[in-house]
Order: C-alpha cells, then structure tokens, then sequence
C-alpha cells in the first residue's frame, strides 16, 4: 500500500464529508473518533471501514500518533477535518510520493477566518509538514499546535507547491472556543515545562501578539478580518499567559495547606 491518509475527529459534521471526498483517491483512509455525539461516525463509514473510536483525549499530539500507528502505507498524509486536497495538490502528491530521496514534504496552507481567505497576518504563507514516510515520521506529544517530528534518515524534506485548503473559523463563535480551549492547553504545557508568568507577562506578549500579527506579518492588508484575526490573537497570547499564572498560584497555594 503507497499512501494512508489518518483524520482526528470530534463532532466535525460540518466539515468531515467534503474531507473525506477530497482524499477518497487515497489508498487507506484511516479515522480516530474521539466520542463525536454528532453523526460524524456515520457520514465516515462510507468513505472507509477503518474508523475507530476512543474513550479518552489525550491531546492532539498522542491522538495523531494513534492514527499512525493503525497505517499501513508506505507513506502518510494527516489533514485535519477542516482541510481539503485540491486536484492540483493531490497530482503534485502523487507524483511527490514516487521520489525516493525525500524523507517528508512541506505544504503551504491556505486559511479562512469568518468566511474570508487571510493572505497575510503570518498565515501566509503558512508550510506545514503534513506528507511522510511512515517509517521516518511521528506527531511531537504536544497537547495542542503538535508537530510532524521527521527522522532525517533516508532522505531530505521537500516543499509542494499547491495550498492545503484550511476551513479554519466559520463564525466568532468558533474562534472564541479555541481561544478558551488552546490557551488552556498551552498553559498547561508550559506548566509541565517548569515555565513562569505573571500579569505583566500576560499583557506583555498580547501586546506583542497583537504588533507582531497586524503591523509586522503586514495583517492590515487583510482589512478589517486581519486586525479581528490579530486581537483573537492577542486575546490567545493573553489568556494563555494569565491561566499559566493561576496555574502556579493554585499550585502554590496547594502546596502550603
């Protein structure tokens, strides 16, 4: 088998069918459900019979790593539900994956924030690696933001050049639940890290979150959703920072009773 493609879902209804049609070329569709109460499950099984479905989230890293390990092929391909393969993409793959002295590929991905396509902001452009041989990759154990770790035996890392088509935020409502949610799951990872913060910190890099997002990677030029896009940035920077602080507190605090 040449190339498995693995998927991570929870209640990703509205997006998983148009994935799921945009891979369907692929050799093995492999899909790990993590309780979705939606009919995700369902809209998946006509697409593939390889959908297993776990109790517990241990983070998007590890859940990766599960999709991995159930592939067969000699090379795998991870998207997320809110991504699609356009045909360009999928023929420079399919050419890409013949190539003997390339361990892994970058592809550049196209984002939306609330209906629009962002071409500045740092989003673009934004190279992932998301295509690697399966002997020569696995997901860093991150909670959330995790990354293909690459083996360098066996080859370079190469770079595509169609987008990655990446639904990302359909409404405000989804951006402010990942805003919650990652900053959460990053204060805890630098918890775990032995990491400090304070106020001042957290309003110091949200501050800068803001800068770096609309003036330095040039947001401005996306209108009036870049600096939405920069100030649910600094919101993430800040929150992210301020929950590490109450973390610590809290453990402080615990650790005198």
């Amino acid at each position: 088998m040449q190339l498995s493609i693995i998927i991570i879902t929870k209640n990703a209804a509205t997006h998983i069918e148009a994935c799921l049609t945009s891979v369907a070329w692929c050799d093995e569709i492999i899909v790990v459900d993590c309780g979705s109460t939606d009919n995700t499950v369902a809209l998946c099984r006509p697409f593939t019979n390889k959908v297993y479905i776990t109790d517990d989230w241990p983070g998007f890293g590890p859940q990766k790593n599960r999709a991995l390990a159930k592939a067969t092929g000699k090379w795998v391909l991870s998207i997320d539900a809110d991504e699609r393969i356009t045909p360009a993409l999928q023929q420079e793959i399919k050419q890409a994956i013949t190539q003997t002295s390339v361990t892994a590929f970058r592809i550049p991905r196209q984002s939306r924030y609330c209906g629009r396509w962002i071409k500045h902001s740092g989003w673009t452009p934004d190279y992932v690696i998301r295509l690697f041989r399966r002997d020569c990759g696995r997901f860093s154990d991150d909670l959330v933001h995790e990354k293909v770790q690459v083996l360098q035996r066996g080859g370079d890392i190469g770079t595509l050049k169609s987008p990655l088509l990446h639904y990302s935020f359909n409404s405000l409502e989804e951006v402010l639940e990942k805003v919650n949610s990652y900053s959460t799951a990053n204060a805890q990872m630098a918890y775990a890290k032995g990491k400090k913060s304070s106020l001042k910190k957290a309003i110091f890099h949200g501050l800068w979150a803001f800068v770096r997002t609309y003036v330095l990677r040039a947001g401005f030029l996306d209108g009036r959703v870049g600096f939405m896009l920069a100030v649910s940035n600094a919101e993430g920077t800040y929150y992210r920072y301020l929950k590490l602080m109450y973390l610590q507190e809290n453990m402080r605090i615990k650790n005198e009773k």
